[in-house]
């Protein structure tokens, strides 16, 4: 270095942090509509993860609870296209599988239609079946009780019956009492209990279950089960599931239909995975909609400040320095935008799961993705502008003023 030389002075990250936030502090208005676009595509994409988190983890809850080890056994169809029929025995032949722990059943009872009163015209059944259940029913199904009892040895046999939750709601009967009658095959029966929704026997919702021996004395049931439920060892579960048809109705076991419930729910667990990727890129959309106006107003801001620019050249900044002073403008601005929106969509999320019931699971992978997304749009959106204004010459920046 030469005698009389001048060294340019040295930026040090506080210095870069306040020479980048004079354009942010000046021109507040366009940085805060600047960085609410960014801001809106981080929120809708930490919302969008964190409520499919939260519903996730209410689903992993709920299958903790009702366990995933439950098989069902319903009659198919015969070769002619008819319904198939279970054998009478099949409960006790399914019971003997080693690995099965529970066995229960129901019976759809044919032409046993339910009604509020003996008034309501004979095609208006609400949809509503009446099956016979056996008193272990609720345990095999992991089915809960809203109010009232359950059918028991004693119960089982008079002419007492359990709503599931959709047919108390359309028979217009909130709760289990003495007095609440129901009209079911042209014969009265005592409501001795309502059902909770049951998420692995959506079946039982809609139906009026009254005691296996009750339903062949009063309404005619052939006692031939069409559900068979059984609860198996964890480890075992697709052993069982390979032999059930076979066991259930050995003379013609392609007649048999075998189920998991808790297949179902996996796959709207699935379908909501793939249903999330969409809104997911929806708010990528956004988040590159947002860092498009970012890019917009650091070229705009290159224009507006070009005697800034010619000013801080003229006293001897760099270009290397005035390169950086707008990319950490234009990073501060994205950062803000990032922040803010992790905030509303973390927010989003915990008021969403709190109004449903779920557990609030927001994945730090999505607020610190999230925002790393944000400094990285704001990098190159600001990286054209910062190049720009570095090759501006003194001259030609004061000339243009």
């Amino acid at each position: 270095m030469t005698a009389g030389t001048l060294q340019p002075a040295r930026m040090w990250p506080g210095d870069v942090l306040r020479v980048g936030a004079v354009g942010l502090r000046t021109r507040p208005l366009r940085a805060f509509l600047s960085a609410l676009g960014i801001a809106i595509g981080i929120a809708a994409m930490v919302a969008v993860v964190g409520v499919s988190s939260s519903s996730r983890a209410d689903l992993d809850r709920a299958l903790a609870a009702l366990g995933t080890n439950l098989l069902t056994v319903s009659p198919g169809s015969t070769l002619t296209g008819d319904k198939a029929e279970l054998p009478l025995e099949s409960e006790a032949m399914v019971a003997r599988i080693a690995p099965v722990r529970e066995v229960s059943a129901t019976g759809l009872v044919d032409g046993a239609k339910v009604y509020r009163t003996g008034k309501i015209p004979k095609t208006e059944t609400g949809g509503i079946a009446a099956y016979a259940a056996r008193t272990d029913l609720r345990a095999a199904t992991g089915a809960r009780l809203r109010s009232g009892v359950w059918l028991n040895t004693a119960t089982g046999r008079f002419p007492a019956t359990v709503l599931g939750s959709t047919a108390a709601r359309r028979l217009g009967i909130g709760h289990a009492a003495p007095d609440v009658q129901v009209l079911i095959g042209g014969r009265w029966f005592t409501v001795i209990g309502i059902l909770e929704p049951a998420a692995l026997a959506p079946e039982l919702d809609s139906a009026a279950l009254v005691g296996w021996d009750a339903a062949q004395a009063r309404l005619g049931f052939d006692g031939h089960p069409t559900t068979i439920y059984t609860r198996s060892a964890e480890a075992s579960v697709e052993d069982v599931r390979d032999v059930l048809g076979a066991t259930a109705n050995p003379e013609a076991p392609n007649e048999v239909e075998v189920s998991r419930p808790s297949d179902a729910l996996a796959a709207k667990k699935a379908a909501g995975e793939a249903f999330t990727g969409l809104l997911l890129g929806l708010g990528a959309v956004a988040l590159l909609v947002g860092g498009v106006g970012v890019a917009n107003t650091m070229v705009i801001s290159v224009l507006e400040r070009r005697s800034e620019i010619g000013l801080r050249r003229s006293l001897g900044a760099t270009r290397g320095q005035i390169r950086t002073q707008f990319l950490a403008e234009s990073l501060l601005l994205s950062a803000l935008g990032g922040l803010g929106g992790a905030v509303v969509g973390a927010s989003v999320t915990a008021v969403y799961a709190v109004s449903q019931g779920w557990p609030v699971v927001i994945p730090a992978w999505a607020v610190l993705g999230g925002v790393a997304a944000t400094l990285l749009i704001g990098a190159v959106a600001g990286l054209y502008p910062a190049i720009r204004a570095s090759r501006l010459s003194p001259t030609e920046a004061l000339a243009t003023t």
